[in-house]
């Protein structure tokens, strides 16, 4: 018998992307501080909070893997968090115009007190975006939920988007090719 699936993420897209993996997962969320130390690269603070997500479970689950997934964007050294305002979105997305970006999502499979902890790294190359293609985004999609203030699923990502080195679905939120293997070893 295959362990049932706790997914700790309300992420629409993750969910999505499971479901469209013929994957059955039940959502189950907790409060978690996101905040991170200083020093760490991209990919660090990807999987350092999303062990955190999945610290969080570790006296409540038995025979049930729980993932849990992070998602940061980085530009010129710079991490892009969720975006706090309307200002903000805008600022990230004309920071991102033009330009090459960095995706990582960190995730963590947490089964039988054991943390099976990796990344993935995508990298996106944004056309330049015009102010008004930016602001029309921001305005019909408030993408306040979005690492970068972007989907790359949704209209901007689909006008803006020249090309992307690497997994797509690490850009939507969850690298399914890496988490079907690891959730392949653990059953």
């Amino acid at each position: 018998m295959n362990p049932k699936i706790i997914l700790a993420s309300k992420s629409p897209r993750r969910q999505e992307l499971l479901k469209l993996m013929d994957i059955d997962f039940r959502v189950v969320l907790k409060e978690v501080d996101e905040s991170y130390p200083d020093g760490l690269t991209p990919a660090e603070i990807a999987v350092y909070i999303a062990s955190k997500k999945a610290e969080a479970f570790d006296e409540e689950v038995n025979d049930e893997i729980v993932l849990t997934a992070d998602t940061i964007v980085a530009i010129d050294g710079l991490i892009l968090g969720k975006p706090e305002s309307r200002e903000h979105a805008i600022e990230m997305l004309q920071r991102l115009s033009g330009k090459v970006h960095e995706v990582y999502t960190g995730v963590c499979l947490y089964y039988k007190g054991e943390y099976n902890k990796f990344y993935d790294r995508s990298e996106v190359f944004f056309r330049q975006l015009t102010d008004e293609e930016i602001m029309s985004y921001v305005d019909e999609y408030e993408p306040y939920d979005k690492a970068g203030s972007y989907g790359i699923q949704q209209r901007i990502g689909l006008i803006g988007i020249e090309r992307i080195n690497g997994s797509y679905t690490n850009v939507v939120g969850l690298p399914t090719e890496k988490v079907y293997q690891q959730l392949k070893r653990l059953q």
